[in-house]
């Protein structure tokens, strides 16, 4: 077995890495860095895609990743794709295109909304019809996929990015962690901003940090946040250091709700939807719409601790999945 593991995206690389820790020296692995996040270009890889500049960024992701040259693909067996970003779906379709087999890591999430969120939920489930081998956190995305396709290469191995959470130990401060970024928040980021505002100066005992997402369409809003930490984009580990530490945690991220279940923290999580529905009720609290969040906030905020197992793995994912993948050589192999 010779995997091409791809990535583009920041939070992609940190959910692979702990795989690329366990497979190193057991199972041989290319590293591809799709240039998704072009600021990520001081991570290791073994080969890069140049991003051509189009009207449409996504347009241009896809249609770069389509035309990967014939080399990167000379002795490779399985090609590796995590989550559902732009990058993943185009690998994961150039790989079928070339009758390469498709490894899916954090398979099975679905809102069934192609809208919500956007563009993800639409490529997850392209790339699920393509996969021959799909890694899942939980029982109920496994479930999912026998639905779907029928594949008997569905494993629960938990995610990977609990792996990374380990050593970490948990309390409880004062900082309210806020991260916002998503593209179907875009047109009322505005409204989030400013509900957040009142929100902080109205509990000024608390500490909120934003790290400011680049995106533009985020940004632009920056004059809005009043009482609230607004910080650059902060690196992984001074991230994990701060939510760890955290009392609350208000976002729009996806991952972040499994770190936060793992390490007992509570996130309102500001979306129409998720898919990670395992721990609505428990340390996800769903926020629909910025009318909503106020309340929600009151009713938790000196509610804020935890002591429930995590729907999302025990933080051993990356040497469960290594077994798998030792089990499928031998079984390939005879």
């Amino acid at each position: 077995m010779n995997i091409l593991i791809s990535y583009g995206t920041r939070p992609e690389y940190i959910k692979i890495k702990p795989l690329l820790d366990e497979l190193r020296g057991k199972i041989d692995f290319k590293l591809l860095f799709t240039g998704q996040h072009e600021h990520l270009c001081d991570f290791p890889w073994d080969y890069s895609v140049p991003v051509t500049s189009g009207e449409n960024r996504l347009d241009s992701i896809v249609s770069s990743l389509l035309n990967l040259p014939a080399h990167m693909f000379e002795g490779i067996t399985h090609t590796l794709v995590q989550g559902d970003t732009a990058s993943a779906f185009s690998l994961a379709l150039a790989s079928f295109h070339r009758r390469v087999p498709v490894i899916h890591l954090e398979a099975g999430l679905r809102t069934w909304d192609i809208d919500n969120p956007y563009p993800e939920e639409l490529y997850r489930q392209c790339i699920s019809r393509v996969a021959s081998i799909h890694f899942c956190a939980t029982p109920e995305n496994k479930l999912t996929l026998q639905d779907e396709t029928g594949s008997e290469n569905i494993f629960v191995v938990g995610n990977t990015v609990l792996d990374n959470l380990t050593s970490i130990q948990t309390s409880y401060g004062n900082d309210v962690i806020v991260t916002m970024h998503r593209r179907e928040n875009h047109d009322r980021m505005d409204e989030w901003f400013k509900t957040i505002s009142s929100i902080a100066l109205e509990n000024s005992h608390l500490n909120f940090i934003l790290p400011l997402h680049p995106n533009p369409n985020v940004s632009k809003h920056k004059d809005l946040l009043k009482g609230i930490n607004v910080v650059e984009p902060i690196d992984y580990d001074n991230f994990l250091e701060l939510l760890s530490s955290c009392r609350l945690v208000i976002s729009d991220s996806g991952g972040l709700q499994e770190e936060c279940s793992f390490l007992q923290k509570k996130i309102i999580v500001c979306r129409k939807v998720t898919e990670r529905t395992e721990s609505v009720g428990t340390s996800s609290v769903l926020c629909e719409k910025p009318e909503k969040l106020q309340s929600i906030f009151n009713a938790i905020k000196d509610d804020y601790t935890l002591s429930t197992e995590c729907p999302y793995g025990d933080g051993t994912a990356s040497k469960k999945i290594l077994k798998h993948l030792m089990e499928i050589c031998k079984h390939d192999a005879s």
